[in-house]
């Protein structure tokens, strides 16, 4: 994986004080990562920031009695979870191949579906029934929705099938249906799944009949989101932020001398423009921008500033899904994160994918404060 170096020489620092790094820091938009097929099914599984959450970690609000709900409801669904898969199905080998047809499984939902607010838990929740459910890891499946339907893209849709169906759970994290085509590709892909014996979880912002509300209103399409709401008993989850609940307000940017600073000073970090980056993410493919962060400690960002249109806001929330998912703090020159997206952006179909990712970019920029502190 290939990195550029900024102007600055790795010998000389900027001005102030603090441990240089022992190279400089590398650069986002010198790296187009490949991902393997392989790589995108074993990395199904919760990320980093989730590896130890547990329902006993959760910490319901007090004043929010369908936070306490979904805790009973979800850990009573993992224990149901124990038996064997409802098709009776063995895995054989990593795609699957050679398993036995699944006979078909009672009609009824055959998962659970989180809705609420960004910030109240639902990952937290979602990741908690994986590590509940009892089974081993390689029957259990959690990816964003995002990267489920790569992992068609990268397999095929019966290889998908194949190999997915010889799991206890399916976890989706952030279902919401950007396009009309991925509405059909998934409606279709958990049928065949249930068919399968496959529980299904899922989290999202929106109720599952709600689905592409205020995107797009072809009547073909919603009768196919209203035939997916269907594999799912509903779980409203009411609350604030947690990422804010309690906590100081999110940093003011910094200058540009101090996050350029920060990055020569943190052995790991990557540094770029702003508006170069965003252009960068158009080369590639969301599937990617997980490996695009391997390795990074921290991420340090000069003149960020409003993105330009939909398209590159939505290749951002994607990449700030990525960041959070790993723990990696964002240090930033420019504008402040809650300016990053328009008014119209805001009040539009995908509000919602941008709310999130301005909570989550503000918890990381709380995160990175610490790079800006004199080390002793």
């Amino acid at each position: 994986m290939s990195s550029s170096s900024p102007a600055s020489p790795a010998s000389s620092s900027p001005s102030g004080s603090g441990p240089i790094a022992d190279a400089v820091p590398v650069s986002l938009c010198a790296r187009a990562p490949q991902v393997p097929a392989d790589r995108l099914v074993a990395e199904m599984v919760p990320p980093p920031r989730f590896d130890s959450v547990r329902f006993d970690t959760y910490l319901p609000d007090p004043n929010q009695p369908s936070q306490t709900e979904a805790v009973r409801v979800l850990e009573g669904f993992a224990a149901g979870l124990g038996a064997a898969p409802a098709g009776g199905a063995a895995r054989r080998g990593f795609l699957g191949l050679g398993r036995a047809k699944a006979p078909k499984v009672p009609a009824g939902p055959r998962g659970v579906y989180l809705d609420g607010g960004y910030g109240v838990g639902k990952t937290h929740l979602l990741a908690s029934l994986w590590h509940a459910t009892p089974a081993e890891p390689a029957l259990k499946a959690f990816g964003t929705f995002v990267e489920l339907t790569n992992l068609v893209g990268a397999l095929g849709f019966q290889q998908t099938v194949r190999t997915l169906s010889g799991h206890r759970l399916l976890c989706i994290d952030e279902f919401e249906l950007d396009d009309p085509g991925d509405t059909v590709l998934v409606s279709t892909l958990l049928g065949r799944l249930v068919e399968a014996g496959v529980a299904l979880a899922a989290t999202s912002n929106t109720l599952p009949g709600k689905l592409g509300e205020g995107r797009f209103a072809s009547v073909d399409f919603l009768r196919e989101i209203q035939g997916l709401s269907a594999h799912f008993r509903s779980l409203r989850i009411d609350g604030e932020d947690y990422r804010h609940r309690g906590l100081p307000e999110a940093p003011a940017p910094y200058s540009d001398e101090q996050v350029t600073k920060a990055a020569y000073a943190t052995k790991g970090a990557s540094l770029d423009d702003f508006p170069h980056l965003l252009d960068h993410l158009a080369k590639v493919h969301p599937s990617r921008y997980g490996a695009l962060t391997d390795g990074l400690t921290a991420v340090c960002l000069t003149d960020v500033r409003p993105v330009p249109d939909q398209s590159t806001a939505l290749r951002l929330v994607v990449l700030a899904d990525r960041l959070y998912d790993r723990e990696v703090p964002v240090l930033a020159s420019g504008r402040p994160f809650d300016e990053l997206f328009s008014e119209e952006m805001l009040n539009g179909g995908y509000r919602k994918k941008y709310f999130r990712a301005i909570s989550r970019l503000t918890a990381l920029a709380r995160d990175a404060r610490r790079l800006t502190e004199p080390t002793t």
